[in-house]
């Protein structure tokens, strides 16, 4: 469940020095640092944590609560549709599944972060209903599902201070990716676990702020201060090209609307992602994901090669 707000300021740090914030008044936080002082606005109860001059962030977009890059809400028969079309999937219901058991397994309560929580993402909602979880989620817009918003490259909370941090959907909207994972990293107790999916074979989305794609092998390679849980396609070869046939009629037609109901009309091909061997759906995947604990050990480069070799038995 969703930490409270006085809990929540207590685990904030200023993104700059790094100290602790202290509130000059309802809608300023200020920290005091050996290189100067440093305010945040507090918008509508939202601390506003971001380095504007560090980042591709617009101070004016953030200032009112929006976004380019907020994500849209579907109701009555377009959120129908959306689920017939994006169904949960169960590759991260069953990700989700084993990540739970493992952070309680031997201890009654876990503290988790969400990189990206604006929109609670596909099969993430027991982190928000089950009372034996701490929940921190930000974003770079506010939702009733964050409790402050900041740049993932730099996150404004204390080091080693969560059980797991979970990054869905999201490395492919940052310029660097390797510093949000190395942020991940930063943030997570010993053996504490890492959970993320991103996209491989999956057209633009979110327009401008789209940026980077991931093979599984490269995914893996991402995380390599981390040791492996598990790993593989979190959305197969039939889901890749439903997205493919998605794009090409939007783009033959000059028409969103019609490649969505062309999607609509083909939805039936992401089910076919269980009948194809994972080995296949690793090369030709719409999606990716990675579950695996912090350790001091960094994997070899050239290790990366067997790893995919391994995959492919």
């Amino acid at each position: 469940m969703l930490l409270g707000q006085e809990a929540v300021l207590e685990l904030l740090r200023c993104p700059a020095s790094g100290v602790s914030l202290q509130s000059l008044d309802s809608n300023v936080l200020v920290a005091y640092s050996t290189d100067g002082t440093h305010e945040y606005d507090v918008v509508d109860n939202y601390p506003v944590l971001i380095r504007f001059e560090n980042s591709i962030l617009d101070r004016s977009d953030i200032q009112h609560l929006s976004s380019t890059v907020h994500r849209q809400s579907y109701g009555g028969v377009f959120g129908v549709a959306k689920r017939l079309a994006c169904p949960p999937s169960h590759v991260t219901k069953s990700n989700v599944d084993v990540l739970l058991n493992t952070l309680l397994s031997q201890q009654n309560s876990a503290r988790v972060l969400i990189i990206g929580g604006g929109t609670v993402g596909c099969g993430m909602e027991p982190f928000y209903v089950d009372p034996r979880i701490e929940l921190v989620s930000f974003d770079i817009y506010a939702s009733p599902s964050v409790q402050f918003l900041a740049d993932a490259h730099n996150i404004p909370l204390v080091s080693e201070s969560f059980d797991a941090v979970i990054i869905q959907a999201v490395l492919e909207h940052v310029l660097r990716p390797e510093e949000v994972v190395a942020e991940a990293y930063r943030l997570l107790k010993p053996d504490g676990l890492v959970y993320a999916e991103t996209p491989f074979l999956q057209h633009v989305h979110e327009g401008a702020y789209d940026f980077t794609r991931y093979t599984e092998s490269g995914h893996r390679y991402l995380f390599r201060c981390f040791s492996l849980i598990k790993s593989g396609a979190s959305a197969g070869a039939g889901t890749q090209l439903l997205w493919a046939f998605d794009s090409f009629f939007c783009g033959l037609f000059r028409s969103k609307i019609i490649g969505k109901f062309i999607k609509l009309g083909l939805c039936w091909l992401q089910y076919l992602d269980r009948l194809i061997p994972e080995a296949y759906n690793v090369d030709a995947a719409s999606g990716v994901y990675f579950l695996g604990r912090k350790t001091r050990e960094v994997i070899k480069d050239v290790s990366i090669v067997e790893y995919y070799k391994g995959a492919q038995r």
